[in-house]
């Protein structure tokens, strides 16, 4: 269902996005965790299920990291070990950078058209070292498999610095890219600025625009907030405070989300623009986890 919905451009593509468990878990552990995750999603009539491609951002930010980096299990071998169980289409993010060219063509052979997409992440940072470019890597997909349906990463937020989002999102186009997904959202305009852009541009060029799925990811504590600040997700200063001084802060984001999403959802269909959502949780506590099977219940209601 994923895959041609991502084809036909549909909107209201709904994907939940998860990280595998940590490198160093235990396989009891890593089968309690996968199962409990089966459980959570399987009944939720969900597109499919995102699968992050953690790297090390250290050289992205000066700033430290409020929890330690700690490198995870292969995101496409722990979905073809532990969550078949899932019956629904699997997008494995790479980043690419940290795979040689034997290891990402393996990853590319191994996948089924039907049942994987992909999504390539280039660098945290120009300082950080990589194996291979982004351009590389696009090139060895279009040579290996080219029929894999491959998705980028689109950061909003910074298009309100540089004015240009629009522009790098049609030249992954034109490397093959058929989908997007968002950083974190939680600046409505900046998303609005970047999708009217997006969608003017692509009328003045006669240019078909793939979907959007933008991110919507809960908080539930200061912590938390730290930390999607630190992962570079724009939070407007109002809101923040909202958020800090709410005798619920979970909760408060829970319902900013889903309004947030109503927001872009309303704009976008104005226009015919395809746009989803992307739902994650980016801490690990089960209250959060659970706040983002709220909101993804909530997102399907409206769609």
């Amino acid at each position: 269902m994923l895959i041609e919905k991502i084809k036909n451009r549909q909107s209201n593509i709904i994907v939940y996005g998860i990280t595998p468990p940590k490198h160093s878990t235990d396989i009891e552990k890593v089968a309690e965790i996968s199962a409990k995750q089966v459980t959570r999603l399987k009944d939720l009539d969900l597109d499919g299920l995102v699968l992050y491609d953690i790297q090390d951002e250290a050289s992205r930010t000066l700033v430290e990291r409020p929890f330690p980096f700690m490198a995870t299990l292969d995101a496409f071998d722990y979905a073809q070990n532990y969550l078949t169980e899932l019956p629904i289409a699997k997008i494995i993010y790479r980043a690419a950078g940290k795979y040689t060219e034997a290891e990402l063509t393996e990853f590319l052979t191994q996948t089924d058209l039907s049942q994987h997409a992909t999504v390539f992440v280039g660098a945290a940072s120009k300082g950080q070292a990589v194996t291979l470019s982004m351009q590389q890597a696009y090139e060895l997909k279009n040579n290996v498999n080219p029929d894999l349906l491959i998705g980028g990463v689109t950061i909003p937020e910074r298009h309100q610095n540089k004015g240009d989002e629009h522009i790098r999102v049609f030249d992954k186009i034109k490397q093959g890219c058929d989908f997007f997904v968002s950083q974190g959202v939680y600046d409505v305009n900046a998303s609005k600025n970047f999708l009217s852009d997006y969608y003017y541009y692509g009328q003045a060029h006669n240019i078909p625009l793939a979907p959007i799925l933008f991110t919507l990811t809960p908080c539930g504590s200061p912590k938390t907030l730290e930390f999607m600040k630190w992962l570079g997700i724009s939070i407007p200063k109002w809101l923040e405070n909202e958020l800090i001084h709410s005798q619920d802060i979970l909760q408060q984001s829970v319902d900013y989300s889903e309004q947030a999403y109503l927001e872009l959802k309303a704009f976008a269909d104005a226009k015919n623009i395809p746009i989803g959502c992307n739902i994650e949780s980016v801490a690990t506590r089960k209250v959060e986890i659970d706040a983002s099977i709220e909101l993804l219940r909530r997102i399907k209601s409206h769609s």
